[in-house]
Parts: structure tokens; C-alpha cells; sequence
């Protein structure tokens, strides 16, 4: 379908742009927040415990709160049938809760992000349906200064709405894109966008970090400074929120799109249409599933790291937030270090060679010591590595596989299908601490995602997935 030209008062000029660009930017600086400081970091070790005191109330009736938390690996040993929470009528070990509200959430954002997506397509009310989105984000995530004790149940919920939001908002704010910046100008844009985030998101991280290191000469205990270092990336993501959404720029759609339910269903039989079509592009097929599979591992793996140094390594969250914030910025670098390799060696090695990296990391995630600090920053420093630049040349990878004149379709299935990914991994996840209480094994058992996307990949005749696509190929690919 045509695109409509933009009205006669709508400057379209190359400083106008320009300008939206800017604020444009500024999205991505005010959401990383959430995601760096509450999902990396602070709420899977907070929540856990909170869990932990509602499961001492329940099974343990004698032990004081205060010290439930600390003393109820060993009350469950000495107890084994003892020591769930209730989620709906179910019984859930408090390890397991955290990845049961990840599995919820990226679950409902599976059913939900389409809708978004064809809404924000055709309806021509994308800045405020990023306004809607990011603020009701950004106040669950604020609202989450309110789970104490034991509230697991407010943190599961806070927790769900603010990660649908978020990804509801992210898919308005990357549509925005194609009418942003010409083709010329796109890849540049998207890239400072991106750099932006992780900025943005740094930075919170290490005032936040102050604040924690801080907290008893600040008179504040260590529970309250987590609550109050997450409210603060709430309110950060609604501070900086205003920005895009007064630089942004609605753009008209024709008028027979504008009815919602008209969009919905359009949307839904053109991705069906585009799902139909991929059996004429297999090679294509394949290389998107062993992304997604792939893909799934890396964000099971970031998601869960937190709590996987506080269960499985007991170690405190200065160690887990400085990790984190190392990451954050090394991961920048590591993009570009294999950008640079994949120059020499080609992007569908490189992307090889960094499975091979992702795989022995979660294989060693069963000798590093209990307490050991260093051996994680070590774990961390390796993930910082191949981060960025895992997904960066996969994207690149799938932007030589796909036809032209279609890329705006294909790559909408891509991050449809990318925001729902992590389904499956969290539901291993949640499985295998529900089976074993091991944080230990249930990261190993990503070495399942890893491997098998290696050999989906490893399949992928590159080459001949181009010429099908009616490109051509690159000297090293």
C-alpha cells in the first residue's frame, strides 16, 4: 500500500528531521533505565526475598520475618515439601517466582505487541500512544517504591504491567524510524539511538549505585535504597519522556486505516501474508528461527543474571550492580571489536565464534565459587564482549536475506518475534528451578539454546539465501 505524502504543512526538511532525531534519541536514553536498573539489577535479588518472607508466613510461622530470608535455604532443606508461595492457586518456590512473572510478561507481550504494532501503524496516533504506553510503564515502575515485606504478589503484577508497557512502547518508538530519517540517514540514526540508551542507562545505574553504597551513612536500610533506586527509573523514564514526546510528529494515514479494529485486522492478515510467504524464502526461515532460538538464550541469560549471582553465588548487590554497570559500557565496545572481526573473518563466522563464547559462559556458570566476586566480573566481562555485537551482525545478517522494497514488513516480523523470544527461555527457566531450586543448572541448561542455534546458523547457506532474496552478495558474509 502507498505510503501518503506528508501534508503541506508538515517540514519534512533535512533540519526538521534533524530535530525529531533528537528527541527521538532521548526515548531510548529514558527507557533503558527501566531496563538496566530493575530488570538487570535491583528486582529479581529484591523481589526473591520478599517471596521467601511470604513463604516463612505461610510454612513457617515461627520464624521471624527479618530473618526469613536468610535462614530459608536451610528451613526448606531440613523441610523439603515446605516453603512455596501461592500464585493463583499454585504452589511456587520463591527462586522460581521472578522467572514465572518474566515468562507472564513476555507471554502477554506476545499476544499484545502485534495489536500495538498495527495500531501504531494505522491509526496516526503514535506519539501518543507512546505517551500512553511509556507512562503507564513508568508508573508501575515507580509504584514498585511500594513492595515491601511481603507483597510478591504487587511486585509480580507491578512488575508485569511495567514490561508490557515497556515493550508496547518500544515497538511505537522504533516505527517512528522510517519516517524520521531518509534511507541514507537510517542506519546512522538507529546507531545513536542505541549508543544513547546504554548511555542513558549507565548512568542511572552509577548514581544509583552511589545511593547503595551509600545508604547507611544516608540513614536508609538496604531494602528501602533498592525500592528507592527503582521508583528512580521510573521516574527517570517519565522525566525523559517528554522530550520525544514533544519533538515527534504524528504523520496522517489514509482515512479508511484510521478505524482501530479496521488496523487490527489488516495487520494481522498481512503478517499472516508475510508468514505465508517466507516458504518461498526457506533459507530465510531457517536463519530466523535459529535467531530467535539463539536470541532467546542471550536475553534468558542477561535477565537472569542478577539473580543468578545473589541465589547461586551469594554475592551482594554491589557486585551485582557494578557488573552490570560494566557491562553496560564495555558492550558498546564489544560491538564495535566484533564488527571489526567480522571485516576479517565474515559476519556469519563471527556471530558462530560468539555462540561458541555465549556457550562456555553458562558452562561456566557450574564451577564459579560461591563469594567468588572476581570470577563473576570475569563471567560479566565475557557477556559485555559478545553482547552487542551478537545481535547487532545478526541483524545485519538478516538484512541480506530478505527481499527488497520489504524490509519495513520482514523486519516488524523480526521484532515481533524478538520481543516475544524470551518466552521460551524463561519458561526453561522457571522449569528447571521449580525441578532442581538450582540457579546453577537452570543457566547451564541455556547451553541448549546456544548450541542449537549454533547449528541452525551453521546450516544457513548464506550466500544462496541472498541470491534467493534477489540481492547481492557481499565479499565476505
Amino acid at each position: 500500500m502507498p505510503v501518503p505524502a506528508p501534508p503541506a504543512d508538515l517540514d519534512d526538511s533535512p533540519a526538521a528531521r534533524r530535530r525529531e532525531q533528537r528527541g527521538w534519541y532521548l526515548y531510548d536514553w529514558a527507557n533503558s533505565a527501566f531496563y538496566t536498573t530493575i530488570i538487570s539489577v535491583f528486582l529479581g535479588p529484591y523481589l526473591i526475598p520478599v517471596a521467601k518472607t511470604a513463604a516463612c508466613a505461610r510454612d513457617f510461622p515461627g520464624v521471624a520475618a527479618a530473618t526469613c530470608a536468610d535462614t530459608f535455604d536451610r528451613l526448606v532443606a531440613d523441610n523439603p515439601g515446605l516453603g512455596y508461595v501461592d500464585v493463583l492457586g499454585a504452589d511456587i518456590r520463591p527462586a522460581a517466582y521472578f522467572g514465572l512473572i518474566t515468562t507472564v510478561a513476555v507471554f502477554l507481550q506476545i499476544v499484545f505487541l502485534p495489536i500495538v504494532g498495527a495500531l501504531a501503524d494505522h491509526t496516526g496516533r503514535k506519539r501518543e500512544m507512546l505517551g500512553v504506553f511509556a507512562y503507564l510503564g513508568a508508573l508501575a515502575a515507580m509504584s514498585l517504591f511500594f513492595v515491601e515485606g511481603d507483597r510478591y504478589l504487587l511486585g509480580g503484577v507491578l512488575f508485569i504491567l511495567a514490561n508490557v508497557a515497556y515493550g508496547a512502547s518500544v515497538v511505537v518508538y522504533d516505527s517512528f524510524l522510517p519516517q524520521i530519517s531518509t534511507p541514507e540517514e537510517r542506519d546512522a540514526v538507529s546507531s545513536r539511538g542505541w549508543a544513547i540508551g546504554y548511555l542513558g542507562g549507565g548512568l542511572l545505574l552509577a548514581l544509583n549505585l552511589v545511593l547503595f553504597l551509600q545508604h547507611e551513612s544516608l540513614g536508609l536500610t538496604q531494602g528501602m535504597a533498592v525500592r528507592i533506586c527503582m521508583m528512580s527509573a521510573g521516574l527517570w523514564w517519565a522525566t525523559f519522556t517528554i522530550f520525544p514526546l514533544l519533538r515527534l510528529r504524528n504523520r496522517p494515514v489514509p482515512a479508511h486505516e484510521s478505524t482501530a479494529l479496521r488496523s487490527v485486522g489488516g495487520s494481522f492478515r498481512q503478517l499472516g501474508r508475510t508468514l505465508s510467504e517466507l516458504r518461498r524464502y526457506p533459507l530465510t526461515l531457517l536463519f530466523l528461527v535459529a535467531y530467535l532460538v539463539y536470541n532467546d538464550g542471550v536475553q534468558t541469560v542477561i535477565g537472569n543474571s542478577a539473580a543468578f549471582a545473589s541465589e547461586a553465588l551469594k554475592l551482594d548487590q554491589t557486585v551485582q550492580i557494578t557488573a552490570i554497570l560494566m557491562v553496560q559500557f564495555v558492550a558498546f565496545f564489544g560491538a564495535l571489536l566484533l564488527g571489526w572481526l567480522a571485516r576479517g573473518i565474515g559476519t556469519k563466522r563471527t556471530v558462530l565464534a560468539s555462540l561458541v563464547v555465549w556457550t562456555a559462559i553458562v558452562a561456566m556458570a557450574m564451577f564459579v565459587a560461591e563469594g567468588q566476586a572476581l570470577q563473576f566480573y570475569l563471567m560479566a566481562f565475557a557477556i559485555a564482549i559478545v553482547l552487542g555485537g551478537t545481535q547487532a551482525l545478526s541483524r545485519s545478517l538478516f538484512s541480506q536475506v530478505i527481499p527488497k522494497g520489504r524490509e519495513a514488513e520482514y523486519f516488524s516480523l523480526l521484532q515481533i518475534s524478538d520481543k516475544g523470544s524470551a518466552f521460551i527461555g524463561s519458561l526453561t527457566i522457571t522449569i528447571t528451578l521449580q525441578l532442581t531450586n538450582s540457579y546453577r543448572i537452570a543457566i547451564l541448561s541455556m547451553v541448549i539454546f546456544f548450541v542449537l542455534g549454533f547449528v541452525l546458523l551453521a546450516m544457513t547457506n548464506l550466500p544462496k539465501a541472498i541470491r534467493a532474496a534477489g540481492n547481492e552478495v557481499p565479499g565476505r558474509v
